[in-house]
């Protein structure tokens, strides 16, 4: 029999209350005490201690604390990437976030989703759906991302933006519902 971890990470049906997920979580929620309390501590230290938890950390990647995800350890980010203030990374299933890609303030990057059929929903049952940010992508401050998107490279998401479908590269999107303002980002 399936592990709920396992389920979990193929994008199936869960319960998030496994007290496998829970260790997971709570392992999380001690890093993230540790690493949001080292908002004065230099970028190089701050790198170090986002390598400890997360799958893939390129070189250059910052996150300014304060910052909140589900488990760390399904996020990549590529070489480059800048992720300010007060981000949240829903990490249920795999964030994968491209070079050089800028993220502004208070953005949600949501992989979890719930059942439709109030049933499951009662019965404690999630999945998640993984989100692919390309690379050189600008997302602005505020914009949600929700699950099962994939960002292609050189888009923007306006300021804002709630994003419930893919973004070709190159498109600027703003909105909500995200809807293209732009087709090539060459022009700016």
């Amino acid at each position: 029999m399936r592990s709920e971890k396992d389920k979990m990470l193929a994008g199936e049906l869960y319960r998030a209350g496994d007290p496998e997920l829970q260790a997971l979580a709570w392992r999380a929620k001690r890093w993230m005490a540790e690493y949001n309390a080292m908002s004065v501590a230099p970028t190089a230290e701050r790198h170090v201690k986002l390598a400890e938890i997360m799958a893939e950390v390129g070189e250059g990647a910052v996150i300014r604390p304060p910052f909140h995800c589900d488990y760390g350890m399904n996020i990549r980010l590529g070489a480059g990437v800048f992720v300010n203030f007060n981000c949240v990374l829903l990490d249920v299933v795999e964030i994968a976030i491209g070079d050089l890609t800028q993220i502004g303030p208070g953005v949600q990057i949501l992989t979890p989703d719930h059942p439709r059929g109030a049933e499951a929903r009662r019965d404690g049952l999630e999945f998640g759906q993984p989100i692919r940010i390309g690379a050189n992508v600008w997302i602005g401050g505020g914009a949600l991302l929700m699950p099962g998107v994939t960002v292609g490279d050189d888009a923007i998401i306006g300021a804002g933006a709630v994003v419930t479908r893919d973004v070709a590269a190159g498109t600027t999107v703003g909105g909500n519902p995200a809807r293209v303002l732009k087709r090539s980002a060459d022009d700016a």
